[in-house]
């Protein structure tokens, strides 16, 4: 398209809201307590880079809702360009709930029924233009659940065609698919063009067979990929390119809900790349980050801006 903006990064995929609940340590049977928050994996990484200044937007769908008119405001609010988060008629916008008990257990409920709109995006609707001069394209495997969000996906992919900081986070969410060898199939495909994986030790072994964090981070190396990144909840984190290995450990936190960390440590982690900066540089800031967002309640208002993983970084030296 003709005046396509350049992103500093761009990211595709789920979006919903979150109705999380304010009551601590109970289930959703005994919560007469929640806060409303903006949601959605790649939805969250947006708003985590914007928060470090870099020019960000989504792909993404919603209903013609009040729901659907939140998330957009939202999003804006949170200084994400809404530009490409459009209305799909007939369906409404999804919901997750989730349980909170700390500091491991947060259980999800997705509703998104009978399809959610960001599973619709149509590969012949994207702006390609914008997707080939991010200098950040960040995707999910959620997006390949189903087509046509499947499809769009992978032309998305095709137009980057391992373009560097082409990432994709390996965000298995086992109840979206009908088994994980689907899910296999899927990533097996993305992994061919994209330049960067993320994942913790459950989502490499659906991507790659591995479950040890070096197997792991070798097999995905060995699929042509630049940056293999392995999540290891307490043990750290794991990255390796052809020639360089860092790893950090996890740093101390008191866990209140840790289901944004992921992204938190997805947005620092692109923001390095961005930057420039070393692999160990990049990898302790995003762990910092994933720390930070742990110890808050929400995913996307929860996520910190740079001064914040400085101070937390500086306050925790000699402890991970």
């Amino acid at each position: 398209m003709a005046n396509s903006p350049a992103f500093d990064m761009l990211t595709i995929g789920r979006v919903g809201v979150d109705i999380y609940p304010l009551d601590i340590g109970v289930g959703l049977e005994e919560v007469s307590r929640f806060g409303k928050f903006l949601g959605g994996s790649p939805t969250n990484v947006a708003v985590a880079g914007a928060r470090y200044g870099l020019d960000c937007g989504v792909i993404t769908r919603v209903g013609p809702d009040p729901l659907g008119k939140f998330v957009r405001s939202e999003i804006e609010r949170l200084g994400v360009d809404p530009r490409f988060v459009d209305d799909v008629a007939g369906l409404k916008t999804p919901v997750v709930f989730c349980e909170i008990f700390p500091p491991d257990h947060f259980p999800l409920y997705f509703y998104r029924d009978p399809v959610a709109p960001d599973l619709m995006i149509e590969a012949g609707d994207l702006d390609e233009q914008a997707i080939e001069t991010a200098d950040i394209f960040w995707l999910t495997v959620t997006g390949l659940v189903q087509e046509p969000s499947r499809s769009a996906h992978h032309r998305a992919l095709e137009l980057r065609s391992r373009k560097a900081h082409t990432i994709v986070d390996l965000d298995y969410r086992a109840e979206l698919w009908s088994s994980p060898q689907e899910a296999t199939s899927q990533v097996e495909r993305v992994l061919e063009y994209s330049s960067v994986a993320i994942g913790n030790l459950e989502e490499c072994a659906v991507a790659v067979g591995e479950s040890d964090p070096e197997r792991a981070a070798d097999a995905l190396l060995d699929r042509g990929l630049d940056i293999a990144v392995v999540k290891q909840g307490p043990k750290g984190v794991l990255a390796k390119t052809a020639s360089q290995r860092a790893e950090v450990s996890a740093l101390p936190v008191d866990v209140v809900n840790g289901l944004g960390a992921g992204d938190a440590f997805g947005g620092a982690f692109a923001y390095g790349l961005h930057e420039g900066w070393d692999l160990h540089k990049t990898l302790e800031c995003a762990n910092a980050a994933g720390a930070i967002v742990a110890g808050r309640l929400e995913c996307s208002t929860a996520m910190p801006y740079l001064a914040e993983v400085t101070d937390y970084l500086e306050a925790h030296s000699g402890t991970s």
